[in-house]
């Protein structure tokens, strides 16, 4: 296990909240001139509704009513996807619809008669009895009941929050929803250290700043950040044939905060503090212990509940994507950046908007970049296959113009359909004769955006070994569809085999890099970007687009994070002006 030097500490305000001698001064709000707002106990749940949280905040969905309609529309969608799957399954006769059986129409026996769409449905009385005889469909649809009904009841508690917050915007910050999506996230939090000042709506502090508001946002996910950059969850598996290899999926990050942050027995007992068992080190053998079975225990709820959450995740990725397959074949060919990345390559302190924006500003380049690596045997093999399918398409589309009657033949809509998907498919690996690809200078533009990158792709931007592990950051948007259907069986495997040995290290983790701030909380200490305790030697105030991370030592990405994140800090809260060593830089 490694070994850490640091201990869990418990940090002063490194700025005054008051005037020497009048710590312990009341302050006295007349009875007329107090709101709702003055005095919030609770400060980190009220800031979680205001910005990110599990359903994301109220600026960021542009207002009460548009988070109203979205999480409806949510409902009606699971609502949906159980009952359509439903309906196909046991309500439809498939012999009618695939013209193997005649349907009988008694009043027309002796003519023609065409089939419709109603015909294939059976009669309602038939497909309740089919229903009812299909047990394993049933237990199904008990299941999907039962956690509806859970997401309801969550759905009405998150509404009961933001018409609270939707009248602290209009009533406290004078923001109108109707003029919210024009207005910054800034000139919402600038707004917000205003109304401290006459409201004092946190009670434990007489001055708010925005880092104290970034600190509560995104509190857990600075812990997570943290966890990712050294190595300490368990992401990177080395497959035989097929190398390094990152698996980090939605559900798996899913059980990580389910088990550190927020689930029954989780290492916090708010959304605020640690619990004061896991900030000693007396017994961390004995929470090491507890904490492996726990994680054991959701392990073996994950393998319970796969088949479940398998099928789900089938006909969500089939409902969701079919049509823009057919629409747009070659969209499954196009790259995303992948969870892991957006961890990995995410700032101490940077909420999801903004760390949207930057990615989304590096993505051309980041496109262009991977585009440089096309296999000329590939380009030659696809080459070929277009002009195979396109000349046997090519006629087929012909025959159609000259009598549409052709569509009627058996497979030939299908056929059709297939080898545009393939011509489509083939042309995205043939290369535009006209472009030249300058790998060097095309990294350098990506790292302008994403501000970091290991040291040894510098100079070597054109190999194959640079391109394979920036793959990881930037994958094809077909392989991030795999693995999150590949999630509900990985996930539990590696809950129990790979995250139950690192408890201790886990527990050392927390313990060892939590700070408690006056008036702010239990906070991971990266996040204070402290550059003299976390900040990284190589890593100095040079300008970041000119800039190539060196990381010697494993685990060192997090100490290059918190130099990396103090000036696009500064940049996104300007009041914090850098205390102690973040201020030179």
């Amino acid at each position: 296990m490694a070994h850490f030097d640091t201990q869990y500490q418990r940090l002063e305000a490194s700025y005054s909240d008051s005037p020497p001698g009048e710590e312990d001064l009341l302050v006295h709000v007349p009875e007329g001139s107090k709101s709702p707002w003055h005095h919030i106990e609770n400060l980190d749940l009220f800031f979680s509704r205001i910005s990110s949280s599990h359903v994301y905040n109220l600026h960021q969905k542009n207002g009460f009513t548009c988070m109203l309609i979205g999480e409806i529309f949510e409902l009606m969608q699971f609502i949906f996807v159980v009952a359509f799957t439903t309906f196909l399954v046991s309500c439809v006769d498939y012999d009618i619809l695939f013209a193997n059986k005649m349907v009988n129409h008694s009043e027309h026996s002796s003519e023609l008669v065409k089939v419709t769409l109603p015909d294939a449905f059976l009669p309602p009385s038939v497909c309740s009895a089919r229903i009812q005889q299909n047990g394993f469909l049933i237990s199904i649809l008990v299941i999907a009941g039962v956690f509806w009904v859970h997401r309801l009841i969550k759905f009405i508690y998150n509404i009961c929050c933001y018409w609270e917050i939707h009248s602290f915007y209009i009533n406290a910050l004078k923001i109108p929803m109707s003029n919210l999506p024009y207005y910054t996230w800034q000139e919402v939090q600038a707004r917000i250290v205003q109304i401290q000042k006459e409201h004092q709506i946190c009670i434990h502090k007489k001055e708010l700043t925005e880092l104290d508001i970034y600190h509560r946002i995104l509190r857990f996910k600075n812990y997570m950040v943290a966890m990712v950059n050294k190595s300490l969850l368990p992401i990177r598996f080395h497959l035989p044939g097929l190398g390094d290899t990152i698996f980090y999926t939605r559900g798996l990050k899913y059980n990580f905060e389910l088990i550190f942050f927020w689930g029954p027995g989780s290492l916090f007992e708010n959304e605020w503090s640690l619990k004061a068992e896991y900030k000693r080190g007396s017994n961390r053998l004995e929470l090491a212990d507890k904490l492996s079975a726990r994680i054991l225990w959701i392990g073996i709820a994950n393998f319970i509940l796969c088949p479940l959450i398998l099928i789900w995740q089938i006909l969500y990725a089939f409902f969701s994507y079919t049509e823009i397959l057919k629409r747009e074949p070659g969209s499954l060919g196009a790259r995303c950046w992948s969870l892991y990345g957006r961890c990995y390559l995410r700032h101490f302190n940077e909420l999801d908007h903004e760390l949207h924006s930057r990615l989304s500003k590096g993505y051309k380049p980041a496109s262009k970049y991977m585009n440089c690596f096309i296999s000329p045997l590939l380009t030659i093999v696809a080459k070929n296959v277009a002009f195979f399918a396109g000349s046997i398409l090519a006629v087929l589309i012909a025959l159609t113009i000259y009598d549409e009657d052709v569509l009627a033949v058996e497979h030939v809509l299908t056929t059709v359909t297939l080898l545009g998907v393939g011509v489509t498919v083939c042309r995205s690996f043939i290369p535009d004769q006209h472009l030249v690809f300058c790998p060097e200078q095309l990294l350098r533009v990506i790292l302008a955006h994403i501000h970091y990158m290991p040291d040894h792709w510098q100079a070597n931007a054109h190999r194959y070994e640079t391109r394979d592990e920036f793959s990881q950051l930037f994958q094809y948007k077909a392989v991030f569809i795999l693995e999150e259907l590949l999630s509900p069986i990985i996930t539990p495997l590696i809950l129990i085999f790979c995250l139950r040995p690192k408890s201790l290290e886990i527990i050392d983790f927390f313990r060892n890099f939590t700070v408690e701030v006056v008036g702010v909380g239990d906070t991971c200490s990266f996040a204070q970007m402290d550059v003299r305790q976390h900040g990284h030697p190589a890593v100095g105030p040079v300008p970041l687009p000119l800039h190539w991370g060196v990381l010697p030592v494993a685990g060192a990405e997090a100490q290059a994070e918190v130099t990396h994140g103090v000036l696009p800090g500064r940049a996104r809260a300007p009041r914090w002006a850098g205390e102690g060593s973040c201020a030179p830089l």
